[in-house]
């Protein structure tokens, strides 16, 4: 494959972002599409964006601020390497430099060629405490590029794992949205099997307990030390968390770890300490280690397991939580004794168990998906790296 240096800035128009006065409030209101870093992955190439119409007003209001559907965003402030490809017009913060390829060049290969050029990317940020890349030097930045034919082929080739990985992604959001929609009918709309016929007083049906989080699960501090770990123990940070998803579908090596963490297994459920009001919560799928700034949750027997996850991982929970945290020096943080006091209603062990019985067949579903994904990903970036250097021929 003849491979042909340029420099980031040939393969397209770059574009840096800008955050807007906070006097705009249609974009903090979603009136506009705007991508923050935490819209982006580090494992693919979809844009968590909400579909927003773009008005000729708003491209007259921020004029050459706006890059179209199939801009390469790439972080290049702080988190740099997360990185996606905007699926409608949009406007970035200040995080980001967009590539808007030009005719000479496939966006999706541009995409997995600046996601396998990240360790070099890296290595030309400046800054102390936060890595930067200013716009100037990432257009100096030399890859090698093969002819577009070749392009289009590498980039069809390898967005078809991702695409797989969405639909995965995609089946896994319903699933959840169906267990979030069975609690919030049977604890929160206290329309359970049978509540046509069960009084209520004061917020309890009749013959359910009135209980606190603290009587159904403990908090689990089994420290260790990164000597004590194999290399490729499964490591959980609050980076590999999702927002708003029960489902603990990324993880990284314990050899990214440098500090005492928390051993975890599978099944007990994570919840996010620092500003919980980000709302990480999710049930892990692996053994392995997480990150201290975790809250590691182990339900007292297993009939409990799936209200207490439905529990914490609920938005009433979880904005309690962020009423109640503790004010630390830098940041908030989520405070177990607070949270252990929430109030809970308990039902009687037949509803329990049925309940338990409907929730743990999608957990194993989201734990089958999680695992799918996870060697879409293994097959998907054995291939970036030698399909990028001509090893494997296209």
């Amino acid at each position: 494959m003849k491979l042909s240096r340029m420099k980031i800035g040939d393969l397209g128009r770059v574009v840096t972002g800008k955050t807007p006065p906070t006097k705009h409030r249609e974009f903090f209101d979603g009136e506009y599409p705007f991508i923050t870093p935490s819209d982006l992955e580090y494992d693919s190439y979809y844009v968590r964006q909400t579909e927003t119409t773009v008005t000729d007003d708003a491209k007259a209001r921020f004029t050459n601020q706006f890059i179209p559907a199939g801009a390469i965003t790439y972080t290049c402030i702080a988190s740099v390497g997360k990185i996606g490809i905007s699926g409608q017009e949009a406007l970035t913060n200040q995080q980001i430099n967009s590539l808007i390829p030009n005719e000479h060049h496939d966006g999706k290969f541009l995409y997995y060629l600046l996601r396998n050029e990240t360790k070099q990317i890296q290595g030309r940020c400046g800054g102390v405490a936060t890595p930067i890349i200013n716009k100037s030097d990432f257009e100096k930045i030399e890859i090698d590029v093969p002819a577009l034919a070749v392009e289009q082929t590498i980039g069809a080739i390898l967005s078809s794992y991702d695409d797989l990985i969405e639909n995965n992604r995609r089946r896994m959001a319903l699933l959840e949205e169906a267990a979030r929609q069975l609690y919030r009918e049977w604890f929160v709309r206290l329309r359970f099997p049978g509540h046509e016929h069960t009084r209520i007083t004061k917020g309890v049906p009749d013959g359910w307990e009135r209980m606190v989080l603290g009587n159904l699960c403990e908090e689990i501090r089994e420290s260790v030390s990164p000597d004590a770990l194999e290399p490729n123990t499964p490591y959980i940070g609050l980076e590999h968390m999702p927002r708003c998803s029960i489902s603990l579908n990324e993880w990284g090596k314990a050899e990214q770890v440098t500090s005492s963490k928390f051993r975890i297994r599978a099944g007990e459920i994570l919840f996010g300490k620092i500003r919980p009001y980000f709302h990480k919560v999710g049930i892990t799928f692996v053994d392995g280690v997480a990150s201290s700034d975790t809250i590691v949750i182990r339900p007292l027997e297993e009939k409990l397991h799936s209200l207490v996850l439905m529990t914490v991982s609920s938005d009433t929970f979880v904005a309690v939580t962020a009423q109640t945290m503790k004010e630390g020096a830098k940041m908030p943080r989520a405070d177990w004794k607070q949270m252990k006091a929430y109030p809970v209603a308990v039902p009687p062990d037949g509803l329990l168990i049925t309940f338990h019985g409907v929730i743990q067949p999608i957990i194993g579903q989201l734990r089958t998906l999680t695992f799918s994904s996870q060697r879409l990903r293994a097959a998907r970036d054995l291939l970036l790296p030698r399909m990028m250097s001509g090893e494997i021929a296209v």
